[in-house]
């Protein structure tokens, strides 16, 4: 069994202000918390309700203080908390990705993963953009969380200091499918409601859109969806190097 104050402990990491407090966070479910250790990030805790090969120092919980501690509806044996690794500048080199005021957990764990499988290692959130260890965004990201470096701060300075050139998703912007991509560069998407903000556009050195191919009218593209459209593109012109 594991001690109620444990279990106490582990569930508060499911709110910003503990993992913040604490420098720890969570991870659920044997592919995600695999692929971090294998990527070379060690659990402070390992928990599994079965014994497993690849979890050889796992620590028993049952299935019933795994669900309690858990934040996924059906509980995938193992659950880990892992240290919030140490906050370092981003690198302006090749192409980074900037995320302004997004809020949606689930969008966010995928575009970490996107960045990941199209070679983008930095990402810039705005302050008030979804905290990237949340529970929900660790699952959505597959694991990738430990292979693209994320950071929070004001995006305008940022921007402008950077020295790389700025485009941005906007529906009037000129088509992507079309646009030269440079080979450095930030590609800058806005929120899942209101884009990107206003004072944010005055750093673009282009807006691009994605057009679509049958009804106009149709509802707008998912932020996750369009990074990934846009990051396509953009590898289909600029191949990722491996350093």
């Amino acid at each position: 069994m594991v001690a109620k104050r444990e279990l106490k402990f582990i569930k508060s990491l499911h709110q910003k202000k503990h993992r913040s407090l604490n420098g720890l966070f969570l991870a659920e479910g044997v592919k995600v918390v695999e692929t971090l250790i294998d990527s070379g990030w060690h659990p402070r805790h390992l928990y599994s309700t079965s014994s497993m090969d690849r979890f050889p120092t796992a620590e028993p919980i049952s299935e019933k203080e795994l669900k309690s501690v858990s934040t996924l509806m059906k509980p995938n044996q193992v659950l880990a908390v892992f240290e919030i690794p140490p906050a370092r500048p981003p690198e302006y080199a090749g192409w980074v990705l900037a995320l302004d005021r997004l809020r949606d957990p689930g969008n966010l764990g995928t575009i970490i993963r996107l960045c990941d499988w199209f070679g983008i290692r930095e990402i810039l959130c705005s302050p008030d953009s979804v905290d990237c260890y949340n529970p929900k965004v660790v699952m959505a990201s597959m694991g990738s969380l430990a292979r693209v470096h994320i950071h929070y701060l004001p995006l305008g300075p940022a921007l402008s200091q950077s020295g790389l050139p700025v485009f941005g998703a906007d529906m009037q912007g000129v088509s992507a499918a079309s646009f030269s991509f440079p080979d450095q560069g930030i590609l800058l998407m806005g929120s899942e409601s209101h884009g990107i903000s206003p004072d944010l556009g005055n750093n673009l050195e282009q807006s691009l859109n994605i057009k679509p191919y049958t009804n106009p009218g149709a509802e707008s593209l998912n932020v996750g969806t369009a990074t990934g459209i846009l990051l396509y593109e953009l590898r289909r012109q600029q191949p990722f190097i491996q350093k």
